[in-house]
């Protein structure tokens, strides 16, 4: 059920995806500037990465920037899971049905907390099932637009790759299912956020957003006014709401629009289930908001991925079980839905049809 955040988004979620990025960056309307004001952008995990930070004179937000940004070209190496680098070479080994190896420690905690998560959502945000993401043709700069045979799909899901499979000492992995391909696409994105707001935290900047392809952290305040971005809409080229971020609040969403391909009029999502190695098809979009907290990013990436898989009739079962309390949902067909919760924060588009709440 992950999504890469490693790759090239293929057309047209290329567009949407960019178009998000912009959509999702600090509303400037109605704000002026009191202070001096820095946005950077570049592309790193397969997606538009931007930075704006407030308080700081341009050469040192300028500077903040570019370390935040060499920061994430660093995380996106080491977890890539495909390209030469730890990752890669780790699921060959697991692949290879080697035992007792060296994991890199950064990659090994990261596993640790991954596979805490998975647990928690039974499994259905799954980062070991990487070899039913490239079975589907995700594992690519540009998805091929084959649906790949019912058998092959059967096989990999009978082999239940799953984190539990993994034995992590220290710095040490053992595998006992040389099924299992680590792909954490679906929690990298988050990590980064909160490694970022870490770096620029430390470097005192009294504001800042970092957008990470529509993942989103808000540092401080713009100016004592709460930074505002809006929500993308996962079929229009515009926000479907706004919400106004608190500091050290997170926003998080996963969508079949992002990463996906259409073979005749059924579109094929990046974000698998486990269950029966299909991609998710009854939401557009899920969006998560987390209240503050040390890990709000990484939390922000990955509840919204089993809250996708889920589905229309169980997502709110599924939030109540992996502690999200503010959630929009957009079924494919249907009005949207969100908890009391995320609806309070929420500055809701009538254009867009009616939102129901739910407890």
């Amino acid at each position: 059920m992950n999504r890469s955040a490693f790759t090239t988004l293929a057309r047209p979620a290329w567009f949407l995806a960019l178009l998000a990025a912009v959509v999702l960056a600090v509303s400037l309307a109605g704000c002026k500037k009191k202070s001096p004001y820095v946005q950077q952008m570049a592309f790193i995990f397969g997606t538009m990465v931007e930075i704006s930070i407030w308080g700081e004179e341009p050469p040192r937000g300028r500077e903040l920037a570019n370390q935040v940004f060499a920061e994430l070209e660093r995380e996106h190496r080491l977890l890539h899971p495909w390209q030469p680098g730890p990752m890669a070479e780790l699921n060959a080994a697991i692949a290879a049905g080697k035992q007792d190896i060296a994991v890199d420690p950064e990659i090994a905690r990261l596993l640790r907390d991954a596979s805490a998560a998975a647990a928690q959502s039974d499994q259905l945000f799954n980062p070991a099932i990487g070899k039913l993401v490239t079975l589907w043709g995700f594992h690519a700069d540009t998805p091929g637009k084959v649906v790949p045979k019912p058998e092959a799909v059967d096989a990999l899901v009978k082999a239940q790759p799953r984190m539990t499979d993994l034995k992590i000492t220290e710095n040490r992995l053992s595998s006992s299912n040389p099924a299992v391909q680590i792909d954490l696409g679906g929690y990298a994105k988050g990590y980064a956020l909160d490694r970022a707001a870490q770096l620029l935290r430390q470097a005192g900047v009294p504001g800042a957003l970092i957008n990470i392809g529509g993942n989103v952290l808000a540092i401080g305040s713009k100016g004592g006014e709460a930074w505002r971005v809006g929500i993308q809409h996962p079929r229009r080229p515009s926000s479907m709401a706004a919400i106004a971020l608190l500091d050290g609040e997170a926003v998080g969403t996963s969508g079949d629009y992002q990463r996906y391909f259409e073979v005749g009029s059924r579109r094929y999502s990046h974000l698998i289930d486990p269950r029966n190695g299909q991609p998710g098809n009854d939401l557009a979009s899920v969006t998560v908001l987390v209240t503050p907290r040390p890990d709000a990013g990484t939390f922000s990436d990955w509840t919204s991925k089993p809250l996708f898989i889920a589905g229309r009739a169980e997502w709110p079962l599924m939030a109540r079980k992996i502690g999200v309390t503010h959630a929009l949902v957009l079924p494919i067909e249907g009005e949207a839905v969100a908890t009391e919760a995320m609806r309070a924060r929420l500055i809701w588009d009538d254009k867009n049809g009616p939102l129901r709440v739910v407890p």
